[in-house]
């Protein structure tokens, strides 16, 4: 380390943010531009270099921490930027969107602030960019086979680029018209804009992969027809099969998936729509879920001018600090946060009256009800105990133009066939079933990512990619020379 008493001289501090009232006007990311450079080096100084790195170990891809944290406290860009791309392909993707379980487990959060991982993170992979770091890697030479990836989200991204890297020739699969999965279409410009991914797209492009976009396999390819085409198959779908909420009005007009409204938010920033048809502008918005869906509704809400929003946890409002009895270090702990969309609502006053926050914690949703031409008006509610069972005298409603159910995914969505078609067989769950190699009951085909994994984190997803492109490396050569785990639930190990 660069300064052995980084950690007891120099306090956290964050890439700060714009001010609310500016940036609720635009869709542009949410931190100041060019505020992080000039403060990275002397954060990255705060690492420890602590014998044990929890850090590391906090993180699916493995990621070497300390290692850059200590390239980048010497401003020494090229070897950070070799360290970090050594276990993370896309760690832009990550830095702004991972919820940095690394931080938790940093041995400094013992019993001060954390060293801001997260921000070194994207430092340096945006430094990279900048300086010509992160240029195309094509094969020296081709392995004569063939791979399908099925889904381009960051786990089938992940996957396609390092088994394109390994020789083989690789046609990456997408539904939508575009590439990115819910990096595309599912999360706000405000939280990372799209230029981050055309640029991966583009450096994947020059490398080799092929794109193959507006192609759902099981419905425009027969998916049995592709599994005989290529020489394996990995199936990154995702887990895109949402939950309900089976309560009296769910089938009025106005009560929506979270993910049938942020695509067409999504879509307006593409060009595609002048203004989204489920627009929230002049409407009182009820976002049912408290994760970062939600919080992605709310942000999107606020700007496209709602009259109100309110997000609605079923959650207890948890505490300022960590629980030590619940969630010891270096465990990641459930303690309140205000995201920049939190912020942004309870700023400018759009949360109700009573509370400074846009969220109604240990909130169960009842019933909706609406008007005579079949609107949701009302969201019914009563407010719950850590066991969710109702407060007695606690219930209440709020009005609601539009409710926006945010309640998380159960599986890959078999409306397509692709599963069917394959003969895939599934968890209880709703999950593919694979071995810890990955594969599936069919051979030749492998599942990874949201789609086997059930819903969770992006540096997940991204970890699972490079893990079934080893699987698939080994099942076609033998061998690989790519970074392989013990097996789909543990972390990736560096070889």
């Amino acid at each position: 380390m660069a300064d052995p008493k980084g950690f007891m001289t120099t306090p956290r501090q964050d890439w700060p943010r714009r001010p609310v009232e500016e940036r609720v006007r635009d869709w542009d990311e949410v931190y100041v531009p060019g505020a992080l450079l000039p403060i990275v080096s002397k954060q990255a100084d705060r690492c420890m270099d602590c014998g044990v790195p929890f850090c590391h170990d906090a993180c699916p891809l493995g990621n070497l921490i300390p290692e850059w944290n200590d390239l980048v406290s010497r401003e020494d860009w090229r070897a950070a930027s070799d360290r970090l791309h050594a276990t993370n392909n896309f760690p832009e993707f990550t830095g702004r969107l991972c919820p940095a379980p690394c931080e938790a487990g940093c041995v400094l959060a013992i019993n001060q602030p954390a060293v801001t991982i997260k921000n070194v993170e994207v430092a340096v992979a945006d430094r990279a960019w900048e300086l010509g770091f992160a240029p195309p890697r094509p094969p020296e030479r081709l392995s004569g086979r063939t791979v399908a990836v099925i889904g381009s989200g960051p786990t089938g991204l992940a996957a396609a680029q390092q088994l394109t890297r390994a020789g083989h020739t690789v046609a990456l699969y997408e539904k939508d018209d575009r590439l990115g999965g819910l990096m595309r279409y599912g999360i706000p410009e405000f939280k990372m804009e799209k230029s981050h991914l055309e640029r991966r797209i583009e450096q994947m492009r020059a490398e080799g992969t092929k794109f193959r976009t507006s192609t759902a396999v099981g419905r425009d390819i027969g998916a049995a027809e592709l599994r005989a085409r290529y020489d394996a198959v990995v199936v990154a779908t995702g887990a895109t099969a949402w939950r309900e909420l089976d309560v009296p009005g769910r089938e009025l007009a106005g009560v929506r998936q979270a993910m049938e409204y942020l695509p067409l938010a999504n879509r307006v920033r593409e060009g595609d729509l002048e203004v989204s048809p489920m627009s929230a502008a002049g409407q009182h918005v009820v976002i049912v879920g408290g994760g970062d869906t939600g919080a992605d509704c709310l942000g999107t809400a606020v700007r496209e001018g709602a009259a109100s929003v309110t997000q609605l946890d079923i959650y207890l409002q948890p505490g300022a600090e960590r629980d030590e009895d619940a969630e010891p270090w270096p465990t990641y702990p459930k303690v309140y946060r205000l995201s920049a969309a939190h912020e942004e609502a309870r700023d400018l006053r759009t949360a109700p009256a009573a509370t400074a926050d846009a969220r109604l914690f240990a909130a169960s949703t009842l019933r909706f009800t609406g008007d005579t031409d079949g609107h949701v008006r009302s969201l019914h509610l009563v407010e719950v105990d850590a066991r969710r069972r109702p407060v007695p005298d606690s219930g209440r409603s709020i009005p609601a133009d539009l409710v926006l159910l945010a309640l998380g995914f159960t599986g890959p969505d078999q409306e397509d066939g692709l599963v069917g078609q394959l003969g895939l067989e599934l968890e209880p769950r709703g999950t593919i079933a694979r071995d810890t190699g990955f594969a599936t009951n069919v051979p030749g085909v492998f599942a990874a990512g949201d789609a086997a994994r059930g819903q969770s984190l992006i540096v997940w997803a991204i970890a699972e990619g490079r893990a079934v492109a080893a699987a698939v490396d080994r099942h076609l050569t033998g061998s690989s020379q790519l970074p392989a785990p013990i097996g789909p639930y543990d972390r990736p190990m560096v070889v």
